[in-house]
């Protein structure tokens, strides 16, 4: 038998021996892993997490014209867009405001893609549905009560007047309002259209603004402005700050939380541990002071013990990397209603740390056995 295979025996033969004792230790062990293992998850896809949150509270970035001499159109939205990368985008919804009437009253429409609004503002109430055809419309609750308007009236949207425009033709459309838009805010005072059918009321014309939904970082963005605002000229993009702000915030605090939480438990980890340690090192001391009255050293000792440690600590990181990232799974599914996704590069990494904590435990307890006088011991003292 070679040496390895004996020295392995000895190890797992006097955890076998304690194994009450041993099995609290590894529990501890296990535990710790499982938070560690856990949060660091959590912390590592929560920006994904906590950005996919966000988005639900509006655009995060804005394009606007660079000047009034800019071209500021689609093709302009989409160089600023191929900056970012198509698979940073969740929505873009760029739009137009033109004055039109209802019922002879001037009303400001909002040219725009439907569709994209549902992902760039999913925080609007729709009263009704949402318009997805040319001669639909939806209109904002305050435009809706001052006009008497209801969800599937028929309602002729008319152009501007000469008085309005003196190149403009006193052009209307019949459309169907299909929804009423709430908010709580300014995007009650407006209706919203196709751009085709804008156009076709009031004529061609460059965009007002277009928003933009990023899955990105705070310092993502930050990047993102700076580079758009030098390769293309036609633009001037914008953070939404409200929505940044706030997301760099509690994303900041969020991510200190799980680190201060995993650093605490880390701790009580160790304690756990080096009691459990300590506490067989008490139970053989009238065998270690036997081993080394028959000449074994001090290394030999520290070798064993220190074996038995790491030995635990291998077996909790392994049992605590498989139920830490079930238990971040829980989590986030139940936090943010999503799953989580899988770090294969975190398993390693926690058992390295189990293996280093419960190692950094029995550094005590194994001095302790190495300062055994056999002599006191083999005397009964």
């Amino acid at each position: 038998m070679t040496k390895r295979k004996m020295f392995f025996r000895m190890i797992t033969a006097s955890l076998v021996r304690r194994r009450s004792r041993m099995l609290v230790a590894l529990l501890a062990i296990a535990v710790g892993a499982t938070i560690l293992s856990g949060l660091v998850t959590i912390y590592i896809d929560v920006p994904r997490q906590m950005g996919a949150e966000f988005r639900n509270y509006g655009a995060n970035m804005i394009f606007m014209a660079a000047s009034n001499d800019a071209v500021f159109d689609m093709d302009a939205v989409d160089k600023g867009i191929d900056v970012i990368g198509s698979g940073k985008i969740v929505g873009v919804a760029p739009y137009r405001y033109e004055t039109v009437r209802i019922h002879e009253q001037p009303i400001v429409a909002a040219g725009t893609d439907l569709s994209q609004v549902m992902t760039t503002s999913p925080y609007w109430m729709i009263d009704g549905e949402w318009a997805d055809s040319d001669e639909q419309f939806m209109v904002g609750r305050n435009i809706a009560e001052s006009l008497n308007l209801h969800v599937g009236d028929l309602v002729n949207v008319m152009g501007p007047t000469e008085e309005d425009s003196e190149d403009q033709l006193n052009f209307g459309l019949d459309m169907k309002l299909t929804g009423i838009v709430e908010t709580g805010g300014k995007e009650e005072d407006y209706i919203y259209m196709s751009m085709t059918d804008l156009e076709t009321l009031v004529g061609e014309g460059e965009l007002d603004v277009a928003e933009l939904s990023v899955s990105a970082t705070g310092d993502e963005l930050a990047g993102y402005i700076d580079k758009i605002g030098s390769e293309v000229p036609d633009i001037t993009p914008r953070l939404v700050k409200r929505v940044t702000q706030s997301e760099s915030t509690v994303l900041g605090k969020l991510q200190a939380l799980v680190f201060l939480v995993t650093v605490v438990v880390l701790v009580l980890t160790m304690i756990c541990v080096a009691t459990t340690m300590t506490a067989v090192v008490t139970e053989r001391r009238k065998e270690i002071g036997l081993r080394k009255a028959l000449g074994a050293s001090d290394s030999s000792i520290i070798k064993e013990f220190m074996g038995e440690g790491l030995l635990l600590g291998g077996a909790g990181g392994i049992l605590g990397s498989v139920l830490g990232f079930l238990f971040a799974q829980y989590v986030s599914v139940r936090v943010f209603a999503s799953s989580i996704r899988f770090q294969p590069l975190l398993l390693p990494v926690t058992i390295l740390v189990s293996v280093l904590i419960t190692g950094l435990a029995c550094a005590v307890p194994i001095r302790n056995a190495t300062s055994i006088d056999p002599a006191l011991v083999l005397k009964g003292e």
